[in-house]
C-alpha cells in the first residue's frame, strides 16, 4: 500500500507545491492511516488542516482505498 499512496502523492504534490507547500511521507500502518507532514507555506497556514482533509485525505482515499484516515504529523 506505501507504493500506491506515494504514487498518489506524487499526483497531490504540485496543487501543494503552486501555493508555496509540500507534503511528505511519513508512515503508512497497517490499518491504513497515513501519516505525513506539511512542508514549506502550508506547514503553518491556517487553512492546513482543511487542505489535510478536503483536499489531501479525500484525494488519497479515492486513489487507493485501502486509506481510513491521513493524520499530519509535527516531527
Amino acid at each position: 500500500m506505501r507504493e500506491k499512496v506515494e504514487a498518489a502523492l506524487e499526483k497531490i504534490k504540485p496543487g501543494l507545491q503552486a501555493d508555496g507547500g509540500d507534503i511528505e511521507l511519513v508512515n503508512v500502518t497497517d490499518d491504513g492511516v497515513v501519516q505525513v507532514r506539511l512542508l514549506g507555506s502550508c506547514a503553518g497556514c491556517p487553512m492546513s488542516q482543511m487542505t489535510l482533509t478536503h483536499y489531501v485525505e479525500q484525494t488519497l482515499k479515492e486513489m487507493v482505498p485501502e486509506v481510513k484516515m491521513v493524520q499530519n504529523v509535527l516531527v
